[in-house]
């Protein structure tokens, strides 16, 4: 199984940038079109929140025209700078989203188990796992205590070395990571916000942020470094199962040089 992630695409109304700077409309168009043409093609795609840059309407309309020409199944949760509510009524027909309280749920129709986290505060940069998203969570996993399991939510609950972006990650993930370290099923857990590719062991799993399909979050670990971003060379994030572990990869977006073959015919180096 291929698991695809598109995350922090910001979308706004067409022919405006983020920023003054990033046509993350445009940007996103040519992510999709890449995963539509990655050989194996993924199974799903996960978005991992802020999926728009003001919860505006027309935003989540601009999006949901993108989105849709995704040619596998796809999956939102909300990041803080979506809006709940704008973002049901354009994903209306989205029926493993709840209709009211957290966007959060489970997909069962793979080899993977996956379960979507809803971390938002309402008006809040910050994420939170509060105690009734924690005993939603341990619910779920209970239930199915053998299967492997992936879960995916938009604040990264450890911190990356990036002030700026570490004073908006989860907050409360100390009882998160406890309840992750009695679910050994967990392989993996994915984030995004930070717009950068980072991953840390935690609590027993694998904890990793998934770049964007737009701008990076510049790379500074001084104290006190300037919020900022970059246009780096864009990707998004694959996971491959192989029945046992997932496994990341980054795919590039954009046209670059090769494949060239590193033997000659006779299967000899190319010198």
């Amino acid at each position: 199984m291929l698991i695809a992630q598109i995350t922090d695409t910001h979308i706004k109304s067409p022919g405006r940038l983020s920023y003054g700077k990033v046509d993350t409309c445009l940007y996103l168009w040519q992510c999709v079109n890449h995963i539509n043409a990655l050989l194996p093609r993924p199974d799903v795609v996960l978005v991992t929140g802020d999926i728009t840059d003001f919860g505006r309407q027309e935003e989540y309309v601009q999006a949901g025209l993108l989105f849709e020409q995704l040619a596998m199944p796809y999956f939102l949760i909300p990041g803080n700078h979506d809006l709940s509510d704008e973002m049901r009524v354009e994903f209306n027909d989205h029926s493993y989203m709840p209709s009211h309280g957290f966007i959060q749920y489970v997909i069962e129709d793979f080899p993977i188990r996956m379960i979507g986290l809803d971390t938002t505060v309402s008006g809040q940069p910050y994420g939170l796992m509060c105690k009734e998203r924690l005993n939603w969570l341990e619910k779920q996993l209970m239930s199915q205590p053998n299967k492997p399991t992936l879960l995916f939510m938009h604040h990264p609950p450890f911190k990356t070395g990036i002030e700026h972006m570490d004073v908006q990650n989860c907050r409360n993930a100390d009882a998160l990571g406890r309840l992750v370290e009695h679910h050994p099923q967990i392989k993996y857990v994915l984030c995004g916000h930070v717009h950068r590719q980072i991953e840390v062991a935690w609590h027993g799993t694998l904890c990793a942020i998934g770049p964007s399909p737009a701008h990076a979050v510049a790379l500074d670990l001084s104290p006190k470094g300037d919020s900022a971003f970059r246009l780096e060379p864009r990707a998004i994030k694959l996971l491959y199962w192989n029945g046992t572990d997932l496994i990341g990869h980054l795919s590039f977006i954009g046209g670059y040089e090769g494949p060239y073959p590193f033997f000659d015919n006779d299967g000899l180096l190319i010198e």
